[in-house]
């Protein structure tokens, strides 16, 4: 039995290999806001959501595919959080069923494997009928395959076989066993048989016994304080029973594992349903993307805001319009704290989102896929550092030199500032024409004025710049629109905020 929820024809895996920037993502783009929006302080939803997000799909099929399983989620959240609850009591009730010190003794296994087995049934029918009563709510290929496989596999005659087998397995009639000799006269082939039927009637055990010409069977008794030969047929037994217990132990885990990879893949939609919860408390719009190929060059949108800065105030945040389509170069400039950085993040966090099926904090939101995603963001001066902040800056960039390849996106924040304006842009120039040529589009939040405006004289037809908005008092709107690159990043309106205009005692 497979779920199929994340991936149309194989299972989600969970300890995959992440990016290797992953850390970096995590730390520029602040994902652990979103992550523990998304599991509500649940640590394996924020494991599952953690991989999902950062192992993002390059394929458009696969994206639309668990799309729409999220419509059919967000449609259907209580049906959803009933299924996803039958798979964690399953996985809860397992656990408790502990052997411990008799886990070598193959009556305790076969003892446990019943019970664990019997109360797996009960999730199984459970989960039989969601998919008799509610598979008419949901639309997506992929629910759709995941309730036909349940009517499929769990037949009333599935439900009843297992019936039997533990019936017989209880071994409440007692044990048969039959065994061949080996070298030595050793016992081999120890083999449990089925019982011959039921017990006859006393009258039946008369006659037979009346009526028999001679015995066919020897018998013997072990007596009550005979401990070696109750010690010898114990062990007579678990040799006969050994099989049957492995077998039926395996049976259990294949369920179990079941159970697991149905916990691990509605996970990712739970917390998706966590996520939006939050964003309609708050008002904000989310929209499904439209997601395009690789090799087009598409970034339009409305209304896009950063989803984790919206997280963590109380009021809503400012969103913005942007008609990117055909362009492979964006250089975002502008005023001091104007909301380039958060923009900036904002990009990143809708990519991520695209390419791994969610929505997106925006009205609407329109991208081709990138191959890999990279930030390069300032850091802070660490006085841990060995060398200067330059060189800690070009070496970032040589790490991602090694990994990027066509078509990828690629964030820089105010990178190489932290020599003098004309090697900075001379740095920026370079590297950005190189990463133009070789295909990958890059977003570019800097105050060098000497880099942005070289690009801008250029008048490519590739390239979109920016500017943060600034009102003739001073004030941020934090909305970005199409200006060409200016000398000034208005750093006196925050001089003047924090000390007072000139001339105020």
């Amino acid at each position: 039995m497979k779920a199929f929820l994340m991936h149309r024809d194989q299972d989600f895996d969970l300890e995959g290999k992440l990016p290797s920037n992953e850390q970096v993502l995590t730390q520029d783009l602040e994902l652990n806001t979103l992550f523990s929006a998304m599991a509500q302080k649940d640590e394996f939803l924020f494991k599952v959501v953690r991989k999902a997000v950062l192992s993002s799909l390059d394929d458009l099929d696969a994206i639309l595919y668990r799309q729409d399983i999220l419509k059919d989620c967000l449609k259907n959240p209580s049906l959803v959080r009933e299924i996803y609850a039958i798979a964690v009591e399953a996985i809860e009730q397992e656990k408790k069923n502990y052997l411990g010190l008799f886990s070598r003794y193959p009556v305790a296994i076969l003892h446990r494997s019943i019970e664990v087995l019997q109360m797996f049934v009960e999730m199984l029918k459970k989960l039989r009928n969601y998919a008799d009563e509610q598979a008419n709510k949901f639309d997506s290929e992929g629910f759709a395959a995941f309730f036909n496989m349940l009517q499929k596999e769990l037949d009333d005659d599935y439900f009843a076989s297992i019936q039997e087998h533990l019936k017989t397995l209880k071994l409440r009639e007692g044990v048969l066993i039959s065994v061949e000799l080996g070298k030595g006269n050793k016992g081999t082939n120890y083999t449990l048989r089925k019982p011959e039927g039921k017990k006859q009637n006393w009258i039946s055990q008369v006659m037979d016994r009346f009526l028999a010409s001679k015995s066919t069977a020897y018998t013997f008794t072990i007596s009550e304080r005979d401990e070696s030969g109750a010690k010898a047929l114990s062990e007579l037994k678990d040799r006969g029973i050994n099989l049957v217990a492995n077998a039926l132990a395996q049976s259990v885990d294949h369920i179990l594992s079941f159970f697991n990879m149905l916990r691990i893949e509605l996970g990712f939609y739970v917390g998706c349903l966590n996520l939006q919860e939050r964003l309609n408390q708050k008002g904000e719009p989310m929209s499904f993307p439209l997601p395009s190929t690789h090799y087009q060059r598409k970034h339009s949108f409305s209304g896009l805001y950063d989803v984790c800065l919206t997280l963590n105030l109380e009021q809503r945040v400012v969103g913005n319009d942007v008609n990117a389509d055909e362009k492979d170069l964006v250089i975002i400039t502008g005023a001091n704290q104007g909301g380039k950085s958060t923009f900036l993040r904002s990009i990143g966090l809708a990519q991520l989102m695209l390419q791994c099926g969610l929505f997106v904090p925006a009205e609407s939101f329109a991208a081709n896929l990138c191959a890999r995603l990279f930030t390069h963001y300032k850091r802070e001066e660490d006085s841990a550092m060995k060398s200067g902040k330059l060189d800690e800056e070009l070496g970032r960039m040589s790490d991602i030199i090694d990994d990027i390849r066509p078509n990828s996106l690629l964030l820089f924040n105010e990178s190489f500032a932290a020599t003098n304006e004309r090697e900075g842009s001379e740095i920026s120039r370079q590297i950005t024409q190189a990463l133009l040529e070789k295909g990958i589009k890059v977003f570019f939040v800097t105050h060098m004025y000497d880099f942005a405006h070289g690009f801008y004289d250029q008048g490519r037809d590739n390239a979109l710049f920016l500017r943060a908005e600034r009102q003739r008092d001073g004030e941020r709107t934090f909305k970005l629109s199409e200006g060409e690159p200016l000398q000034t990043s208005y750093g006196e309106d925050l001089y003047n905020k924090t000390f007072g205009t000139k001339g105020e005692g």
